[in-house]
């Protein structure tokens, strides 16, 4: 799987309109996306908060319908788009899964673990390894979760 920024570009936006639908559920705006042999598989937004789930982060979700979709709990070359920088859990299912790259838009300070917080991608503890890339469409992931916040914040 090559890398190709303007490929990153076109998906992420994609991964970004899911982020929209979050924010319009008043839900953290996180998007998300996979995509296998530049065929989009699923997409997915974050959750946690219509659902009354602390797992449904747009990953988790993601990873859900597509191994609805394709049948399999195992999602081999594949590269899989987010809004933000992933936690823990939403990276330790995409290592389960087998996803082969997770491509992010904004890091995530607090608790990203693919170099923000941590770097659990390079860790040597886990029996698959997959690529990581981050900020792609940077600002634009950034500035939707810092608007939604400060919204949150007066009150909106």
């Amino acid at each position: 799987m090559g890398i190709d920024s303007s490929l990153d570009e076109k998906w992420m936006k994609i991964a970004l309109e899911q982020a929209r639908f979050a924010q319009a559920k008043n839900e953290v705006p996180v998007g998300a996306i996979l995509v296998k042999d530049d065929q989009l598989i699923a997409s997915a937004h974050n959750q946690p908060i219509s659902n009354n789930d602390p797992t449904a982060h747009a990953e988790i979700q993601l990873l859900r319908s597509a191994g609805k979709k394709l049948n399999n709990y195992r999602l081999p070359n594949t590269t899989l788009y987010v809004t933000l920088e992933p936690c823990t859990m939403c990276l330790g299912a995409m290592i389960h899964a087998r996803v082969s790259r997770v491509v992010f838009g904004a890091y995530d300070k607090k608790t990203g673990v693919c170099g923000s917080c941590q770097d659990l991608v390079t860790s040597k503890c886990f029996n698959h390894q997959l690529q990581a890339q981050g900020g792609i469409l940077e600002s634009e992931c950034s500035s939707l979760i810092s608007q939604f916040f400060k919204n949150r914040r007066k009150g909106n």
